[in-house]
């Protein structure tokens, strides 16, 4: 079986956001056993699974994650779109765009901390496009 199924999140501030549950609202069915495979259709937010308990560390990321990529650098070349635009777009190569979860018994198979994140680099980022690909059996 292969499906796939385009939908959007809402949107979302600056930050990190679990998703879990609406990712999951979004999509058919799940096989007994396959891969579910996600792609963000932008260049300013990113795909990350992580702590899905404690809302501490969505915080601790963003603070880590803005020291590492600063704003208003003055080696960037790329400004037209705002002081967040260039530290987004270097965010989600960091990041990264996709995400490939294993499914077991008709369901994700996360670890017990472990939840589906947007991570939002944009202050006002709007509705975010996701592409999900579900192979399976």
């Amino acid at each position: 079986m292969l499906q796939q199924v385009e939908f959007a999140l809402r949107p979302r501030p600056r930050g990190f956001h679990l998703v879990t549950d609406e990712v999951l609202r979004q999509l058919p069915e799940l096989p007994r056993m396959g891969l579910l495979h996600l792609f963000i259709k932008h260049t300013s937010c990113g795909l990350s699974v992580c702590e899905n308990a404690d809302p501490d560390v969505r915080t601790d990321l963003e603070s880590i994650f803005n020291r590492l990529v600063k704003e208003r650098e003055s080696y960037y070349e790329h400004v037209l779109e705002g002081d967040d635009d260039m530290p987004a777009h270097a965010k989600s190569v960091l990041v990264g765009v996709e995400l490939t979860l294993p499914i077991t018994n008709g369901r994700l198979n996360l670890g017990t901390w472990q939840g589906i994140y947007l991570c939002e680099f944009r202050n006002h980022g709007g509705s975010r496009r996701v592409v999900a690909t579900i192979l399976g059996e």
